[in-house]
């Protein structure tokens, strides 16, 4: 597999692409009160580091960080289902804490939802644990909340 993932615009249309499907999925499980994605152009805020995984030209799956005070907050990860068991989500999260570390962030966390099963498994190979509700998150019933200590 020689996929690499590098920074990218989320309103491109490869990531854009991505992001409605993600978005998609989520709305398909989801009520609208219980959806945290950011609209796609907010991904492209100065305080957001986008990242894409690309096959070639394909994109496979992205995955954003937002900067906070004190955190870095995991937003939009997301891997294409033919992509899915390919290594994708680990490149991607690999990425996304070396950009936190090179941000000095002390900690990441994020939001994903109770039916995202294989989500919670990568999360969880790759060091976060399951935490309380963080920044303007409120219990929800369906809402997982996830950190990892850089």
């Amino acid at each position: 597999m020689s996929v690499t993932v590098k920074r990218a615009r989320a309103t491109d249309p490869g990531p854009r692409a991505l992001i409605e499907a993600s978005q998609a999925l989520m709305r398909s499980l989801y009520p609208p009160e219980e959806n945290h994605f950011l609209p796609i152009e907010a991904l492209d805020a100065a305080d957001i580091r986008f990242f894409a995984a690309y096959e070639d030209d394909a994109p496979l799956g992205c995955g954003a960080l937002h900067v906070k005070p004190g955190y870095g907050e995991l937003k939009s990860v997301f891997v294409a289902e033919a992509a899915r068991g390919r290594g994708v989500g680990a490149l991607l999260l690999d990425r996304l804490e070396r950009t936190a570390r090179d941000e000095a962030l002390p900690l990441i966390r994020l939001e994903t939802g109770d039916k995202l099963a294989a989500a919670h498994r990568l999360y969880a190979r790759h060091g976060f644990a399951v935490r309380g509700p963080f920044g303007d998150y409120a219990e929800n019933g369906s809402s997982v909340f996830m950190e990892k200590r850089l």
